[in-house]
């Protein structure tokens, strides 16, 4: 092997802490950020890393493989032999059509665009069903590649200003449906190259729904790419909280909504940089925009309503890791009030978190299978899931491994 090759990490292995601060410098963390994830020291962190302490146990692990967000647990652990796919996988089966769709010039189409209402009826079934269906992926795997290519044959073919402004508007929640699709598959760059086109239509339609929905799920990809981006995050979201707000008095119900949502963004990555009093203060914020909503309204996209907010409040008390506070408001929080199943199911992994944190694992795999129940497809993408139910086959209760195991099966992370 030539001398500045780089080594096989599997001929001659890496201990854990190597391979725990190669992935850590790799991302740009700092051990004191590392530690702080985890709920350990800086200088715990370095012990670990320069190999004076062992291995932590199975649940630190995973913590650990949460926080440094690797998507497959032989990545930190270095045994190959159980391959264990935390926030990603192999891909949905439907991703390459999909990813095909968005890569496509398709300069040489000369085939007549449907007409825009045509797509605005489309789109609007895209998302009922996605909502409806508890296998949501593969049904919008079925139906984002064609509907990507009329959507942007609209726009291209658009004649007057005020038609190419509509159809980019219409273009840009066709990208925002396949961030849905995207989230949590194992092509970030596609994720990335999504967002940033929805972003550009929606500001080339000029209209504040589209322009706040782009910016509801930029925030988001800025958010999950980890702590380097939470300023990315903030700045997209407080920028167009200013642009929507001149909107607000006169706006229909679905620009008030998507403020509404931002709001909630603001609230959740301010948890997740442990700022309690900011967190809490834009819920409230969050809060009163729902309060001026109807009573029944449901916002297609971000779900944003008053019957979100319980979920909402769930969210926020386990980023900041409040174990007790989290488990009162997912106790408080009533899921059959979301009409969107993969919502309803994401909520349901956020209560089993909080009951996690509070050191309630039976009521979190309860929880958990209720998730499954909702909607199969949200549990087997979700990473904090799968590290749940992967800490809980490990668990000392005989009984426990055994329910852990059963849905770690369901899920797709044990073979039967």
């Amino acid at each position: 092997m030539p001398a500045d090759a780089t080594p096989d990490p599997y001929r001659d292995p890496l201990a854990f802490g190597q391979r725990m601060q190669l992935l850590r410098t790799r991302r740009g963390m700092t051990r004191e950020t590392l530690g702080g994830l985890v709920g350990k020291s800086a200088s715990w962190v370095k012990q670990i890393e320069n190999g004076r302490l062992r291995t932590p146990k199975l649940d630190v692990v995973l913590a650990v493989a949460e926080a440094l967000r690797v998507r497959e647990l032989s990545e930190l652990t270095g045994d190959r032999a159980h391959h264990v796919p935390l926030f990603g996988g192999p891909g949905h089966r439907r991703l390459p059509a999909v990813a095909a769709a968005v890569d496509a010039l398709a300069l040489s189409d000369d085939r007549p665009a449907p007409p825009a209402d045509h797509l605005r009826a489309r789109l609007a079934r895209a998302w009922s069903a996605r909502h409806a269906a508890p296998d949501h992926r593969e049904v919008l795997g079925g139906l984002l590649p064609e509907l990507i290519r009329d959507a942007r044959l609209a726009a291209r073919q658009a004649q007057s200003a005020a038609d190419r402004r509509s159809a980019q508007a219409v273009l840009a929640e066709v990208y925002s449906l396949a961030q849905f699709f995207l989230a949590y598959q194992p092509d970030g760059h596609l994720l990335w190259r999504v967002a940033e086109r929805a972003m550009v239509a929606a500001q080339e339609s000029e209209d504040p729904h589209a322009i706040g929905m782009a910016a509801w799920l930029t925030a988001q990809a800025h958010r999950d790419a980890g702590p380097g981006h939470y300023d990315a995050a903030d700045q997209v979201t407080h920028e167009v909280l200013d642009h929507l707000g001149a909107f607000l008095p006169d706006g229909p119900d679905e620009v008030r909504a998507i403020y509404g949502a931002l709001q909630f963004e603001a609230a959740y990555t301010a948890a997740r940089r442990g700022e309690s009093g900011r967190a809490w203060s834009r819920w409230d914020r969050a809060v009163s925009v729902a309060e001026r909503l109807p009573a029944d309204y449901f916002h297609p996209v971000t779900s944003f309503g008053r019957a979100i907010l319980g979920a909402h409040a769930v969210t926020v008390a386990v980023e900041l890791h409040a174990g007790g506070e989290s488990a009162r408001q997912a106790a408080r929080a009533e899921a059959t009030a979301i009409p969107s199943r993969p919502r309803r199911a994401r909520h349901r992994i956020e209560q089993a978190r909080a009951y996690h944190l509070d050191r309630r694992p039976d009521a979190a795999l309860a929880t958990l299978a209720q998730a499954h129940a909702a909607a199969p497809d949200t549990v087997r993408w979700n990473g904090y899931a799968k590290r749940i139910v992967l800490e809980e086959t490990a668990a000392p209760s005989p009984e426990r491994r055994r329910r852990a195991a059963r849905l770690a099966v369901d899920i797709g992370l044990l073979t039967a």
